[in-house]
């Protein structure tokens, strides 16, 4: 395909496409991979004009496309970032950036280099959701071109491709896309059962085709006959899918039936009701093998009515949606961007809140392989509907409890749950849950997180808070010990007063522990420091009189406008100057700010001066508190 053409097909889709730039980044990065192989032996720039091909099929915009051309100059050719800003935008390099891998001289573990990669790229599609559809055609490509590698490489890509991205293409709602990536890895991670399901699949595939061929025409005329237009075909079950029966099913393939589904694709969401009373009335259904993700959307906006019915003696399985949702079911995430441009509403946000999550399980995960299997795990399960009381819909993993039920709802609700009820009945905390269940979360002021939770919980998005929580309180515990030790500390040094004498470091002595008001002296000790003790000490006693020197408390209360305090939180933009914010409202001097991460858990630590504000700490404390992602707060001085 030449660049006219491309053209050609990019304006057919977008007729206000800047093709101007397109052409220029075509060129450009023809430009600057002359000269450059693949392994297979091919100029490296028939890669990027494939990785082009498939951005288009999905309708990418301009500087997607852009993008997509140049997403491996960076890294391959001897362009410099000042470049590409300056001829195709800051739009364009943020977007190559995000796809850019770090190198790999600044890692030396590889799956700390993989679980980085990871994060980067999530963190450029929290920004721009483009960056994870370039990502995306870069790997389908390579996937297609794999044989061309030593086998090592190819079963080291095609688990990576397995584990991470088919789930995140499948959590974006790109089905086309997820099919395809898992029966390319299934090829290369086994290709003799991906063969011999090949090979089964074209001998019984001809059989199937003719009976959804009449069942196809039954459908359309069951509902020409009410007045329903309707696309109604048939579609092949992808390789992996059956695979999936096969082992986890422990079924033979002979005893797999649904190699092919039938779609019915119609105008209006009402119609889909109307079309699934039709097809029930005509054939029978399945027990228990129905589901409306109409009513119920898939967190990756998926939506369809799923109904299974017997036909011939073998269940059917059939979809009906709307054209819009085919488009969504087909293209996910990337239709939505579409339809909103460069819009990210409330709803959008929502739907790519999990990516979110990913960056939590980065930071609380004990190493990078614990990420990796933390993301698979997630990226992998499948999903149950549980309500709140108020009838809200909670997508969980199968095999989730009334814990992770609490974190996914509210934070806050997971680390104060006490008790659950489930369907009006108490149940222990480490009860399974099943669709359909109504939760309700007792909380409790005084309550917190186990440890044992992490034993029964699912969701890495509870494991995580519950950590953090657990950290925090770990954290708090060494922090109010040090901090009674450094406040005693400061007290010496402002008040105990060493009369007439050289001024000493001074130390409190363990042995009877004195405390204001006590009378003290002071005990001179081989390094040059004094230790102060009660006069009353037995250890006084013991030690010559010159090794004594005399020490009183000061009479003057030191400055207490002063406080300090540590506030821990989770990470967002923007919290550091919510908190600061609130601080300078109240007329509260801040003499200092810093932050510390530490066993995963952030901290801000702040010097504050009230002296001219009307506020006291109490309250300020209070105020800090109901900032978002503020987790809890520490008086570090009094």
């Amino acid at each position: 395909m030449d660049k006219k053409e491309l053209c050609k097909e990019i304006l057919e889709y977008n007729p206000h496409a800047n093709t101007n730039l397109v052409e220029k980044a075509y060129d450009f990065a023809q430009r600057k991979h002359t000269g450059q192989k693949r392994v297979s032996g091919e100029d490296y720039f028939t890669h990027i004009l494939e990785v082009v091909k498939i951005l288009v099929e999905l309708k990418a915009d301009s500087q997607t496309i852009c993008a997509g051309f140049l997403h491996d100059v960076i890294e391959d050719s001897h362009v410099t970032k000042r470049e590409i800003r300056t001829i195709f935008g800051q739009e364009v390099l943020m977007l190559i950036e995000g796809v850019t891998k770090i190198k790999e001289f600044n890692i030396r573990d590889m799956d700390e280099l993989r679980a980085e990669n990871i994060r980067k790229i999530v963190l450029a599609t929290l920004k721009d959701i483009r960056v994870i559809l370039i990502k995306l055609a870069d790997r389908l490509h390579n996937m297609r071109t794999l044989k061309y590698l030593p086998e090592d490489k190819r079963k080291l890509i095609a688990k990576e491709t397995l584990d991470i991205y088919a789930p995140i293409a499948y959590k974006l709602g790109m089905y086309s896309i997820k099919s395809e990536l898992e029966d390319l890895s299934l090829k290369y991670l086994e290709p003799s059962i991906f063969l011999e399901i090949k090979a089964n699949v074209v001998k019984k595939r001809p059989e199937r085709e003719r009976e959804v061929e009449e069942i196809t025409k039954e459908i359309k005329k069951f509902l020409e006959e009410q007045n329903i237009h309707a696309e109604v075909y048939g579609r092949a079950k992808n390789f992996y899918s059956i695979y999936k029966k096969i082992v986890q099913k422990g079924r033979k393939f002979e005893e797999i039936y649904d190699l092919i589904g039938v779609r019915v694709v119609v105008r209006k969401i009402e119609e889909c009701y109307l079309v699934l009373g039709i097809i029930h009335a005509h054939y029978k259904p399945i027990p228990n093998r129905f589901k409306d993700y109409i009513a119920f959307p898939k967190p990756n906006l998926y939506q369809s009515i799923h109904t299974e019915i017997f036909y011939k003696g073998q269940p059917l399985e059939i979809q009906i949606r709307t054209k819009d949702m085919h488009l969504i079911a087909e293209q996910g995430i990337a239709a939505h961007w579409r339809y909103k441009g460069t819009e990210r509403d409330k709803k959008f946000e929502d739907k790519i809140g999990w990516l979110r999550q990913i960056l939590d399980w980065k930071m609380s995960s004990e190493n990078a392989q614990e990420f990796i299997e933390t993301l698979k795990i997630d990226l992998f399960e499948d999903e149950i509907y549980v309500f709140t009381p108020k009838g809200d819909p909670i997508a969980l993993p199968e095999g989730a409890t009334p814990v992770d039920f609490a974190y996914t709802v509210h934070t806050e609700i997971g680390n104060l749950c006490s008790k659950a009820k489930v369907n009006g009945k108490i149940v222990p905390l480490d009860e399974v849950l099943k669709s359909g269940d109504i939760c309700e979360i007792i909380t409790d002021k005084k309550a917190q997180p186990s440890r044992n939770w992490l034993k029964f919980v699912k969701t890495p998005h509870a494991k995580s808070k519950i950590r953090v929580s657990l950290n925090i309180k770990g954290i708090i515990k060494e922090a109010k010990k040090e901090v009674h030790e450094q406040t005693l500390a400061t007290d010496l040094e402002q008040l105990i007063v060493q009369d007439g004498h050289k001024k000493h470091a001074l130390k409190l002595s363990k042995c009877c522990a004195p405390v204001y008001g006590d009378t003290i002296v002071g005990i001179r000790t081989t390094d040059g420091k004094v230790t102060v003790h009660k006069k009353s000490c037995k250890n006084v006693a013991l030690v010559g009189s010159l090794k004594v020197i005399p020490l009183h408390w000061e009479q003057s209360v030191p400055d207490q406008s002063v406080k300090k305090i540590r506030v821990f939180f989770e990470d967002r933009v923007g919290l550091m100057a919510d908190v600061l914010n609130i601080i300078s409202g109240e007329k509260i001097n801040i003499l200092s700010a810093h932050t510390k991460k530490s066993k995963g858990v952030l901290s801000l630590f702040l010097s504050l001066d009230f002296k001219d504000s009307k506020k006291n700490i109490d309250e300020l404390v209070e105020e800090i508190k109901k900032v978002p992602n503020v987790n809890t707060l520490l008086l570090l001085e009094e």
